[in-house]
């Protein structure tokens, strides 16, 4: 249980340092005029670094002999956070899907090639137009294998947001029923003002030096930032929700990086059927934080209650949160 916690935590931290990067870039820009350093020494050059094996789907996952049933037509398509994988992000979720009979899928999406370590094993750092172009993929993918006309999304962070440029531009509205995010951010993030310096950034004309120096490493990361252009436009023509896709976003009132964390409401829209979640709401003692939601048992219910809705069951509450291990359910 405390191991599913520490990596939660691991991609929390990573997830943080992608988005501050950001911030941090204004230095080097602004260092440009400095001296040269000296040339370094030649060193041995270094083997190519094949990532595949540390990238294996969570248990229960990617079964790709799995036929839907009856009571769940609807594969299950995971798509991770920010600075995460599939591994690290759905230890808990998938299994569980698993268990209660779902076909499940997953994917590591948005690798950077030029990332250095750890960046360079977990994904999410493509632009996300170009992410969802591997969603679209890897979902024509799953369809095929299991014959299955649609397909329902669960999705955390990076991954609440990424796929419904798919849904929306894409036309994966035809291949989309349900879709589920955790810890969404239709309205981006302000964290640590970084919203605030990238617009200060793009009026002093700093704003192609930060691109390209950004890019390489996270180019999705200024697209989470409040009035980014990514935004604007999934947000154009009467919101982000598309017709005919059932959505279920759930937030959490600790979450340390979608600031504030009501930036994951997502409007209504006729013709599309959306639903709100606040964790605490119902559960005041749900201490669950960004990454955590991905290991939280009372997440789980209502992921699971979005995906069946014919058998919703309440949902119970537990005191959970980063440092309580979690309850079975």
């Amino acid at each position: 249980m405390m191991v599913r916690l520490g990596v939660a935590r691991v991609a929390t931290a990573l997830a943080a340092g992608a988005l501050t990067v950001a911030a941090l870039v204004a230095g080097p820009v602004g260092q440009a005029s400095a001296a040269p350093a000296a040339p370094a020494a030649a060193q041995p050059s270094a083997p190519i670094f094949d990532p595949a094996p540390f990238d294996p789907p969570p248990p229960g996952s990617n079964k790709w002999d799995c036929k839907p049933s009856s009571a769940h037509p609807n594969p299950v398509v995971l798509v991770h956070g920010l600075s995460a994988n599939q591994a690290v992000n759905w230890g808990y979720i998938a299994p569980l899907l698993a268990d209660k009979g779902y076909c499940v899928f997953s994917l590591t999406y948005g690798r950077a090639p030029l990332a250095p370590p750890p960046l360079s094993q977990v994904g999410g750092l493509r632009k996300m137009e170009d992410s969802s172009h591997e969603l679209a993929d890897f979902v024509d993918r799953v369809r095929h294998a299991t014959g299955a006309d649609k397909v329902d999304i669960v999705g955390h962070s990076e991954g609440s947001l990424m796929p419904n440029y798919y849904v929306k531009f894409l036309g994966g509205d035809r291949y989309v029923d349900r879709y589920v995010g955790m810890t969404p951010l239709w309205d981006g993030t302000q964290l640590y003002g970084v919203a605030q310096l990238n617009r200060i950034a793009g009026q002093f004309g700093l704003d192609p030096a930060l691109g390209v120096v950004l890019a390489p490493l996270c180019a999705s990361c200024r697209e989470f930032l409040h009035g980014s252009p990514f935004l604007k436009k999934m947000n154009s023509d009467g919101g982000p929700a598309v017709p005919g896709v059932t959505y279920t976003m759930i937030m959490t009132k600790h979450d340390e990086l979608v600031i504030p964390y009501t930036s994951g409401v997502m409007p209504k829209r006729d013709g599309a059927k959306v639903t709100n979640i606040v964790l605490q709401d119902h559960c005041p003692a749900d201490l669950a934080e960004h990454g955590a939601v991905a290991f939280d048992p009372v997440t789980a219910q209502y992921i699971t209650n979005a995906l069946d809705p014919d058998h919703a069951k309440p949902v119970r509450c537990f005191p959970t949160g980063p440092d309580t291990p979690m309850a079975r359910h």
